[in-house]
């Protein structure tokens, strides 16, 4: 399983998000070089993105490689705690559309709309308490599985230390419902190495639980796409053992 992640980089930018700095044809070259079997165009989107069906054009103009399984994805925040996402309403998702719509906990997801980092730790100081947090983040999680037919958890959890919380606050009802979802939707999950989440706990119940896992570097430029090393170290056999 170990090997198989790092053959895959299902999250990596170019310059169609603001925050990237190279481009589809520079991101496939570095997944040539680095001999791997599938990547994923992903970049950022908002309800007010125009840009999808001609960021889909460049990708499906791009050479062949052979061996390299070429896919495509947009990545969008959670809005609220109902699951909303932060998505076009004319976006196509499968056939003709991106083929993964990447879900993401850039914000945290309120029950009134999405929560910066400072105004949530304000949030939890005034009285929140950190497991009702995160009871909110992972509902929210759950139900933004539902909201489109093909997801995927982008860097799962990457929110938590951003608002004093860390992974080992998950219960393990925690992990099950976000596994219990992801096997229904047909939701994959990413191990990120940019943001190094979800951990080798989450990553093994997620495991245990027939969730599909791939790997992911979040590369913002060309010479990161493909290059684990959290990855590598922390997602090992050892870490798996048992898993079927």
């Amino acid at each position: 399983m170990t090997a198989a992640l790092l053959r895959t980089d299902h999250h990596v930018h170019s310059t169609w998000s603001d925050d990237a700095v190279s481009t589809t044809a520079a991101n496939l070259a570095a997944a040539r070089d680095a001999g791997l079997a599938s990547i994923r165009m992903v970049d950022h989107v908002r309800t007010s993105t125009t840009y999808v069906p001609e960021f889909l054009a460049e990708v499906a103009a791009l050479p062949p490689v052979e061996g390299l399984e070429v896919l495509t994805g947009v990545e969008a925040k959670i809005l609220d705690s109902s699951g909303r996402l932060d998505v076009p309403s004319d976006l196509v998702v499968g056939d003709g559309g991106v083929d993964r719509v990447l879900i993401a906990d850039h914000q945290f997801p309120g029950p009134d709309g999405p929560w910066s980092p400072r105004r949530t730790r304000e949030e939890i100081d005034a009285g929140l308490h950190p497991q009702d947090a995160l009871d909110l983040l992972v509902t929210a999680t759950v139900r933004a599985m539902g909201q489109v037919p093909r997801a995927q958890l982008a860097h799962l959890f990457s929110l938590l230390p951003k608002i004093g919380l860390h992974e080992s606050a998950l219960s393990d009802e925690h992990l099950s419902a976000i596994a219990t979802a992801a096997v229904r939707t047909g939701t994959t999950v990413e191990v990120n190495e940019k943001w190094r989440c979800p951990g080798p706990r989450a990553v093994l119940a997620f495991a245990v639980a027939g969730v599909t896992l791939v790997g992911s570097t979040d590369s913002h430029e060309a010479s990161s796409v493909g290059r684990y090393s959290w990855v590598a170290g922390s997602v090992t056999t050892e870490h798996l053992a048992g898993v079927r």
